[in-house]
């Protein structure tokens, strides 16, 4: 999987505002019960290459303007695309200054890449391009060509020493596993700031909730269907938590007969044949769960679960590309399956 932030834009909003729309239905849904809830103020706008909505209840009137800007901030500074970034600037000269920001997120990004021992591997974003996932121009690429490329390929090699990023000769990296998530995590923490006690922050396919629903109850997320794209999986229930999914069926490409998605095995360069269809991460912190989402893909269940087991800070929504569903013990009580699948709960 790797998430760009150079997704094909047309394909990523179609996909992103059907996400929102849909979150958004389920999300509030029901939120308005006897008590009057306040009248929520909502944004959406274009960023990171996906489409975000932000619906917020309460606070500062200017806390969505602050927000926006806060996102557009972000963006100019992580964008891979745009050549006044930090990052392409640290692609292109091999070394770079970083801003406090963007030094955090690498800092962070780095330590889950070796948390996971490399299921997520930040350095990809040569492969991702060689595959077209980052054009629209889709390939398959030789095992020659792959081979030269994964030479390159290893987070460990990426050096930060205080705001200063320096990487190997050929190396590239991309923050698009972990941006959108951090980004959640920022803007959460901006509008508690401004006095708001009940938000749903859509960034794409990314959910960020903060607190509950203004009348207490939990915000209702959906899980999408990855065999029907105007279906759903399941609903999870959460307050105050980040919901991220990634899955085989968000872009991909067919040739002769055959599905490459863009979610890449660091260790083969080809996109990651785990048995799993999608992963959603239900986790305090949206970086944590946006960069899990792609590394327990890549891990399969049995290795998810493994991991799940050894840390027990997140769970987790399993769907195999069989059509059947596990869920963590944490969720057991939180996830409604939609009708026709099975479940399985996993136990400690």
């Amino acid at each position: 999987m790797r998430r760009s932030l150079r997704k094909d834009r047309a394909e990523a909003r179609t996909f992103a505002a059907f996400s929102a729309l849909f979150a958004s239905f389920l999300a509030l849904f029901g939120a308005f019960g006897c008590t009057p809830a306040p009248e929520p103020a909502k944004t959406t706008f274009a960023a990171m290459d996906t489409v975000m909505t932000l619906t917020v209840y309460g606070g500062e009137a200017d806390a969505l303007a602050a927000a926006r800007d806060r996102v557009l901030e972000l963006e100019s500074r992580l964008s891979v695309t745009d050549p006044d970034s930090e990052i392409a600037t640290l692609n292109r000269d091999g070394t770079a200054a970083l801003s406090p920001d963007t030094a955090e997120l690498l800092r962070r990004a780095l330590a889950l890449c070796a948390q996971v021992d490399g299921a997520l591997d930040i350095t990809i974003y040569p492969v991702v391009r060689a595959w077209g996932f980052t054009t629209g121009d889709y390939t398959v690429p030789d095992e020659a060509a792959l081979s030269a490329l994964l030479e390159k390929v290893d987070y460990t090699k990426v050096r930060l020493e205080g705001d200063t990023a320096s990487l190997p000769a050929g190396s590239e990296i991309d923050l698009g596993a972990v941006a959108k998530g951090w980004t959640g995590d920022e803007l959460a923490a901006l509008l508690r700031e401004e006095g708001v006690k009940s938000a749903l922050l859509e960034l794409g396919g990314n959910i960020h909730t903060v607190g509950s629903k203004p009348d207490g109850s939990d915000w209702r997320v959906a899980v999408r269907d990855p065999g029907d794209p105007e279906g759903y999986i399941g609903v999870v229930s959460v307050s105050d938590k980040a919901v991220v999914t990634s899955g085989g069926y968000e872009r991909y490409f067919e040739r002769d007969g055959v599905r490459y998605w863009h979610i890449m095995d660091p260790r083969t360069g080809a996109p990651a044949r785990s048995g799993l269809a999608s992963v959603t991460i239900v986790a305090d912190s949206g970086l944590y769960a946006d960069g899990l989402s792609t590394a327990l893909f890549v891990m399969g269940a049995e290795g998810a679960l493994d991991y799940w087991r050894a840390h027990r800070d997140f769970e987790v929504v399993l769907v195999s590309e069989d059509g059947s569903v596990t869920v963590t013990a944490g969720l057991a009580r939180a996830f409604a399956l939609s009708a026709g699948c099975h479940l399985t709960v996993a136990q400690p």
